[in-house]
């Protein structure tokens, strides 16, 4: 006989968990024991929403679910905003809440919330245990929900007493699940229709970045050849500085990666999610490209995204038949590829800029210099996300981390700590706004208590900058997205981390660079002048017309 705690900890080994993060409560007092005796390392967080974060990236990076603990009510509620990014952003992840005993209510509904309730929205299964008999099936059917396509959430509450109650029942063993084909009819009819194009152009969404995609994507950009954009969750799905790339769809519309949007008759779209802010708008231009969609499940029709045709099943499979029917038959015209010199050229225009404070442009500039190909850039999320989309060049997949689907605040500090737990060997850096950073700061502990090699750069503007931009394009009076600061060297300091204050633009990145060298956590303040936005984003792109007609 063994206990409901020690079933369910022995589920997870079964699954090969080896961190959980959170932050356990009275009614979780069971399983953190058996946990102490367990393979499983539990991290503890100073806030339930980072453990969340920390989860889903680790689903993210590895393609299997990062488990998060919490209490009941008010600490399995901090769990939702973890939830909804993991959901929106397909990153598979379980979440393990506690729960008063169901048997008994001494302390009567003291606490009680239903989180069931308010995670079943936000989850693609969500289960109070009510048997310790039933734990070992529940724990496997919750990974299998949250791997399958698509992947995202699952929750499940154990009640204090189901998790002192005794059962004797045997772990079921995982297995493989493979992915369905596409008809071969579907695949033969995309092949067609790329082969008709004069002007092929894919596209890779944030269903075509996963990690056992790396492969047949990159193969089937370099068998093809045909010129490739990405969405913001879909950049760096493809392995290689390629010299097909023409740019990250940061924006919905005149941006210089939509010349060559336009002047395409054909898009195969990739693993387009909907979920993202739209990479292009189909309808805005009448006679535009034709789109082809290949995804693991069918699309969703939005007004923007509306595919001529469809090839449903998994894409590794589905992007291989489709190079062994195109590989050396295409012959397009090479319009596309002149124009990528001129949009690239467009993009990194600036971009060593020595005016400070320290311009977007050469941000992204000094970052990328001093991050190898593999190291990782975790943001989090504001004005500067655009910035790194469109400017910021992946040579090896999955090296850039960006949300561009809940888009929440507070993930690029949580997010970055779990990447250097997942690729200890790499560097990594988080980038984060002032606002976007003091939603989590407290996990600097965290960081400095797991002893990770860590840099995290804080952009100074002392405003929600994207949306005090905004209101001033939208004309309002500048009013209420300004604050103040900490001394952010005083306050690294105060966790045991290491403190920097960039004062000019050349100093930036040898700041940065020192900072890695030394190990260690280390946060690096940095102002950054976001006039550019305006120049840039509205006054230059507003006025833009296309270099290149649809021929």
């Amino acid at each position: 006989m063994a206990k409901g705690s020690d079933l369910l900890v022995a589920a997870l080994e079964n699954e090969g968990v080896d961190r959980i993060f959170g932050i356990p409560g009275e009614e979780n007092l069971d399983v953190v024991e058996s946990l102490r005796s367990s393979r499983i390392e539990l991290v503890l967080t100073r806030h339930e929403q980072a453990a969340a974060f920390m989860a889903a990236t680790h689903g993210r990076l590895t393609g299997r679910p990062g488990v998060c603990i919490s209490t009941l009510g008010p600490g399995a509620l901090n769990f939702t905003t973890g939830a909804a990014y993991a959901h929106l952003g397909a990153m598979p992840m379980l979440m393990l809440t506690g729960q008063k005993p169901i048997m008994s209510a001494r302390q009567a509904r003291f606490q009680i919330v239903d989180v069931i309730a308010a995670m079943r929205p936000l989850t693609k299964m969500t289960r109070q245990i009510v048997s310790a008999a039933s734990i070992p099936t529940i724990v496997r059917d919750a990974f299998r929900v949250a791997t399958e396509e698509r992947p995202g959430p699952v929750h499940l509450e154990l009640p204090e007493d189901i998790a002192a109650e005794e059962a004797d029942v045997a772990l079921v063993p995982s297995h493989p699940i493979d992915q369905p084909v596409a008809n071969p009819a579907a695949i033969a009819r995309a092949a067609a229709m790329i082969l008709q194009a004069r002007r092929p152009l894919i596209m890779i969404g944030a269903a075509g970045n996963r990690p056992r995609l790396v492969e047949p994507l990159s193969d089937f950009v370099r068998r093809t050849r045909i010129p490739f954009f990405n969405t913001q969750m879909g950049k760096g799905a493809v392995t290689g500085g390629s010299n097909l790339y023409v740019g990250t769809a940061a924006l919905s519309e005149r941006d210089y990666v939509h010349e060559a949007i336009d002047s395409a008759d054909l898009i195969v779209s990739i693993g387009h999610d909907t979920v993202e802010k739209p990479p292009f708008l189909m309808g805005r231009v009448a006679g535009g490209p034709r789109v082809i969609h290949v995804g693991y499940v069918s699309a969703s029709v939005e007004q923007v995204f509306h595919p001529d045709a469809e090839v449903v099943g998994d894409i590794g499979t589905t992007v291989t038949a489709l190079a062994d029917r195109l590989g050396g038959r295409l012959d397009p015209e090479p319009g596309l590829l002149e124009m990528r010199r001129h949009i690239l050229a467009r993009i990194n225009d600036r971009a060593e800029e020595d005016r400070f404070p320290v311009t977007p442009q050469r941000l992204v500039h000094d970052v990328r210099a001093v991050m190898p190909e593999d190291g990782i850039v975790c943001l989090d999320n504001g004005m500067y996300k655009i910035w790194f989309a469109r400017n910021y060049r992946t040579h090896v997949a999955n090296t850039l981390l960006l949300d561009n689907a809940l888009a929440t605040m507070g993930a690029g500090l949580p997010s970055a700590m779990m990447a250097k737990l997942v690729h200890p060997g790499r560097r990594v850096l988080a980038v984060c706004g002032d606002g976007g950073f003091m939603m989590n700061s407290q996990e600097l502990e965290t960081a400095v208590r797991l002893k990770l090699d860590l840099v995290v750069l804080v952009l100074d503007d002392r405003a929600y900058g994207m949306i005090r931009w905004k209101q001033a394009v939208d004309r309002f009076p500048d009013y209420g997205m300004t604050f103040g600061n900490p001394d952010f060297v005083a306050y690294a300091e105060s966790y045991g981390a290491t403190g920097h204050r960039v004062a000019s633009a050349e100093a930036l990145a040898p700041t940065l660079e020192a900072a890695f060298a030394a190990g260690g956590v280390h946060l690096v303040a940095v102002p950054v002048d976001y006039s550019e936005n305006t120049r840039v984003l509205v006054d230059e792109l507003g006025g833009h017309v296309p270099q290149v007609e649809p021929g």
